[in-house]
């Protein structure tokens, strides 16, 4: 599991979130990581997932808050089960 640290374009969808996770996060989509992507304003996050078939793409926005993420300018950030859930809940 990776977290893009900075901020997406929530309007990407698979195609532009596939681009960004090979140039930013020096990923393969297809991999089978789960992929984690903010919006600017911190109230919404998308999860990419390759499940062997395609892909899976995850959507939560916040009513009220932001989404607490970890400090970092730039690249990725591994994200543990627990810290996973704890983002998603």
């Amino acid at each position: 599991m990776f977290l893009a640290v900075g901020t997406t374009d929530m309007r990407c969808g698979i195609a532009g979130l596939c681009a960004r996770a090979k140039k930013v996060l020096g990923e393969d989509p297809a991999g089978g990581a789960l992929l984690v992507f903010r919006g600017r304003m911190g109230d919404r996050l998308k999860i990419l997932h390759w499940d062997g078939q395609g892909f899976c793409l995850y959507y939560k926005v916040l009513e009220r808050g932001h989404f607490p993420l970890p400090k970092a300018a730039e690249g990725k950030v591994a994200l543990t089960p627990a810290q996973m859930a704890m983002l998603w809940d």
